[in-house]
């Protein structure tokens, strides 16, 4: 026993001793965390899971409730021009209501002129030049007629 006793107190006992000491307790350090991490990893699983069905369940009614505040969005801007046009209207009414708008809308569309006045109509000369074009197409045979438009049609491409 005195040569075990000797060799308990030599430095490589010691040291032996020690590094299986350090290294029992960084097995238990170890074991503690990998512990923990297999709870925290099922617990992070499970809350994923219950996130996951709780945005799957949400997800149809919350496109539902989106596309249906666009649509009454678009319906509310749809009555204000409604609203708008109808102000509109009545406004156009109430001035053909008046007799002094009416004269003169008559008179300004439908060219007439009071007794006693002489109307005048100013032609545009270039509506003039383009009549007489179309009186010179009138003069032509048809068939003159559509080989110009042909020809027309086949130099625009060219």
């Amino acid at each position: 026993m005195a040569v075990k006793d000797r060799d308990r107190f030599s430095t490589a006992t010691r040291i032996r001793l020690i590094g299986e000491q350090t290294a029992a307790r960084v097995y238990r350090s170890q074991t503690k965390r990998q512990a923990r991490r297999s709870r925290l990893t099922g617990r992070a699983a499970l809350l994923a899971l219950v996130v996951c069905s709780l945005i799957v369940a949400l997800a149809y009614p919350m496109r539902q409730y989106v596309s249906q505040r666009a649509d009454i969005a678009d319906l509310q801007q749809e009555q204000d021009e409604t609203r708008r046009r109808v102000e509109r209207l009545r406004d156009l009414k109430a001035r053909w209501q008046d007799d002094a708008y009416a004269e003169q809308e008559i008179r300004r569309r439908l060219h007439y002129v009071m007794p006693g006045e002489t109307g005048y109509i100013v032609i545009d000369p270039g509506a003039a030049k383009q009549s007489r074009t179309d009186l010179d197409a009138a003069d032509r045979p048809w068939y003159a007629n559509v080989w110009d438009g042909v020809d027309k049609a086949d130099a625009a491409d060219q």
